[in-house]
């Protein structure tokens, strides 16, 4: 259909490219412009078949991935691409080369035809691929047929709750129960000690611009949640830490949460910040997924609402589902503030919706103004 978002699938195996094209199919909303088995063929079909996203393989022979993407800058091609990158640390790290050089975003590969993770994978592409394609064709001027609800998404079961006082207890409490009702502060605004930000689909992207805007000075810790794989989260923090005046790494068990530092959650590992012996640090665990999510921002907000009560400040950017949207909930009824994505300028208007829907987020705010806005509220005397 004409309103469809058009797929360029850019892979050197067949396998590959007819499994992801089967995925396309499938999809109300997308549609197949055409397969290409490297970057040069790519390149050439491009004119002649205007896709809306391109999906592309990394490793092919004749122009690999890195070297389609240099000459797209070159031939100033604004089309968005999604990377289809394999596990390997080396391919975390050609992965992050290849952000850095302009795509938005990438997935892991499918393990084959038959995998059981293809349903996981089938889900997160068609996500990236109506949300970026989607943005692109209307920034053309072109019409986009309406597609799949972004907060659709299966949760998991909340954990039991814990004992009184601990992040499992809040995270057995339903925080969601009013919709459209925003929550009853228990105390004051006070001056914000630390920033938390949770952010799926579009996030790397995202991120990439808040960071670059940072002000040099913030004094003040941020702690994130960005849905990523395992084995990616450490080559992400390098690039951000490339980009951002601030210091930026992979959260490790134990970490100090200071002024002037980013923490970025570990792929599988949920995030949590904790008070030992007069200190904050983070804690690391392995505890099941929580909003079909590990890490999930909706355990990193129920602790810093914990332990920062009034004096947080939260973010819930672009992404898939409903992650955060609830605990974002309970940063603002301890009294800190919260800060939500605007529509118009997320790639994927779900998490942010969820939040915003339920009365959760105080303020909405574009992305070209979020690190502004981050800023003042952080550095603002409450």
């Amino acid at each position: 259909m004409a309103e469809d978002v058009a797929v360029l699938i850019v892979d050197d195996s067949a396998l590959m490219r007819n499994l992801i094209g089967r995925m396309i199919e499938e999809t109300p909303g997308l549609a197949l412009a055409d397969k290409a088995m490297n970057g040069r063929f790519a390149l050439d079909k491009i004119p002649r078949v205007n896709p809306d996203i391109i999906v592309l393989d990394l490793e092919m022979p004749e122009m690999n991935g890195i070297e389609f993407l240099k000459e797209r800058k070159k031939q100033g091609i604004t089309i968005p691409v999604v990377i289809l990158s394999s596990i390997a640390e080396k391919g975390a790290a050609i992965t992050m080369e290849a952000l850095a050089l302009g795509a938005s975003d990438f997935i892991q590969k499918p393990a084959g035809s038959a995998s059981m993770d293809n349903h996981t994978v089938k889900d997160t592409l068609v996500g990236m691929l109506l949300g970026y394609g989607g943005q692109y064709r209307r920034s053309q001027g072109r019409k986009v047929v309406p597609s799949v609800d972004f907060t659709a998404k299966t949760l998991s079961p909340l954990p039991a709750p814990g004992k009184p006082g601990s992040v499992s207890a809040i995270l057995g409490m339903s925080s969601s129960t009013e919709p459209h009702k925003p929550p009853v502060p228990v105390r004051k605004p006070a001056n914000t000690h630390i920033i938390a930000i949770g952010i799926s689909t579009g996030g790397p992207d995202a991120l990439r611009v808040v960071f670059a805007n940072l002000d040099k000075d913030l004094a003040v810790p941020i702690v994130v949640v960005q849905h990523m794989p395992q084995g990616f989260t450490n080559e992400f923090a390098k690039s951000l830490d490339r980009v951002c005046p601030l210091s930026v790494k992979e959260a490790e068990e134990g970490d100090a949460i200071q002024p002037g530092r980013i923490l970025i959650a570990q792929g599988n590992k949920h995030l949590e910040v904790e008070r030992r012996e007069g200190s904050v640090v983070a804690h690391l665990t392995d505890d099941p997924p929580v909003s079909g999510h590990r890490p999930s921002a909706d355990v990193l907000f129920a602790s810093v609402a914990l332990v920062y009560q009034n004096h947080a400040l939260a973010v819930i950017m672009t992404g898939m589902g409903r992650d955060g949207a609830a605990q974002l909930g309970t940063v603002y009824k301890e009294g800190g503030m919260t800060l939500g994505q605007d529509e118009a300028s997320a790639v994927v208007y779900g998490m942010p919706r969820v939040a915003f829907e339920l009365g959760h987020v105080q303020e909405q705010v574009s992305l070209e103004k979020m690190a502004r806005r981050i800023c003042e509220v952080a550095k603002t005397p409450r």
